[in-house]
């Protein structure tokens, strides 16, 4: 009986749940940070601008910093990176229910979560998944990995503003923080992924020639810049969609939005993005083991596009809302298993931690221009109509982007495939 606990606790089913599990907290518990916008704010009578700030820092901290996280995970493993990353996010997420200052809300919820966010997030675990599973299941597996982090989100959206009605911003931020405390648990399943079968037939590279390689490689950038819009987008409506809806309802919209519906709305919104991109990451991930994941990533900047210009045309209206969240939802996270699945077919997988982890950084700091520009935005004009024609135009711009993209492994020297 002894002899059975090692293979089920290194099965690959028991490691991908709980690389999924660690997924669908981190995530889930960030994308509710939208709904603590207008109770935060007025609670210590800040503008909008002081919590925004914060979350972009907290966006930007975690990209510069998932660069260095992955690299570490593909040298030593991931599950000490995740571990530790869990333990930072649980502790900033805590103390963002006292930080009663911009300056400490700012190193709590910006530099404390980000850093956390950086080893604990999903990026982290699609990159583990991506050693660990065959290249033809690849795609499939970072899309599952990356709908898992959408399910967080439909569960921690509408259980964070249930927390807030029911005790207040500041217990229900403690709240999340206990959630959190799993990750270090879960993590445990990834010890060990370093050095799996997935990579060991690839090239021995030191991370730095990995690194500069992928630089001087003009389908990277591409990727690089394109995937500045998706972080863009996500980290904006995240952050100010639940604010903009209120607005919508003090300025007399019909269908009698107002108090405590608004607010619901506001996380059911968040909450059917979350769900509908359980099905839009999956199906990326599927499709993109099939298909041109170039044209599949032009193609959804351009939905997304779309999907923004008819929503900010028309009154934000119940029906019009929950359309507007279940087609951005398909379409919001879809693009992770793309990017990150071009990045290991020109790359491989050795060095997908710290490769991945660049293209994310270019991600987070559209995030903190998403974020912080649509605070700066409302304290100027009153409105977030400039940041959502912004997002329209930067979704064709991206989309134009991904079609040069080449789709074959890199034809450099270094990184040529090992002879026989």
């Amino acid at each position: 009986m002894e002899n059975l606990k090692p293979s089920w606790r290194r099965s690959p089913v028991f490691v991908i749940v709980c690389g999924c599990l660690i997924a669908m907290i981190t995530y889930g518990v960030r994308t509710s940070f939208g709904l603590f916008t207008e109770p935060l704010s007025q609670s210590n009578g800040w503008g909008r601008e002081v919590f925004a700030l914060s979350i972009a820092i907290q966006n930007l901290l975690w990209g510069l910093a998932q660069p260095a996280a992955g690299a570490f995970a593909d040298r030593f493993g991931s599950m000490r990176v995740l571990a530790a990353g869990g333990v930072v996010y649980a502790v900033g997420v805590g103390l963002m229910s006292v930080s009663g200052t911009p300056i400490t809300m700012q190193l709590t919820g910006g530099v404390l979560v980000g850093l956390g966010l950086a080893g604990a997030s999903f990026t982290m675990v699609i990159a583990a998944l991506g050693r660990l599973v065959p290249g033809e299941r690849r795609s499939w597996a970072m899309g599952l990995a990356t709908a898992a982090g959408s399910f967080g989100q439909f569960v921690f959206a509408p259980l964070g503003q249930s927390f807030i009605s029911a005790y207040g911003w500041q217990t229900a931020l403690l709240f999340l923080a206990a959630c959190t405390v799993a990750v270090p648990v879960l993590a445990l399943a990834l010890r060990g992924d370093h050095g799996n079968v997935s990579s060991t037939n690839e090239p021995e590279l030191p991370a730095r020639d990995a690194i500069r390689a992928a630089f001087g490689h003009g389908s990277y950038l591409l990727l690089v810049a394109g995937f500045f819009v998706c972080g863009f987008h996500v980290a904006f409506i995240t952050t100010h969609l639940p604010a903009y809806l209120s607005d919508a309802a003090a300025q007399a919209h019909p269908h009698g939005m107002h108090g405590a519906g608004v607010a619901k709305l506001g996380a059911w919104a968040l909450a059917i993005i979350g769900l509908a991109n359980i099905v839009g990451s999956y199906t990326s991930g599927l499709l993109g083991d099939r298909y041109s994941k170039r044209k599949m990533l032009s193609g959804i900047y351009l939905a997304r596009g779309a999907v923004i210009a008819v929503f900010v045309t028309l009154s934000p209206t119940t029906p019009v809302v929950i359309a507007f969240a279940a087609l951005m939802g398909v379409l919001w996270l879809s693009t992770v298993p793309l990017t990150s699945g071009l990045v290991a077919v020109i790359f491989g997988t050795r060095h997908l931690g710290a490769l991945f982890g660049f293209v994310f950084l270019s991600h987070q700091v559209g995030a903190f221009l998403g974020v912080w520009l649509g605070g700066v935005a409302y304290e100027m004009t009153g409105s977030y109509d400039l940041i959502w024609w912004t997002s329209i135009a930067l979704a064709i711009i991206a989309a134009a982007l991904h079609w040069p993209i080449v789709e074959r492994r890199a034809a450099l020297p270094a990184l040529a495939e090992p002879a026989g």
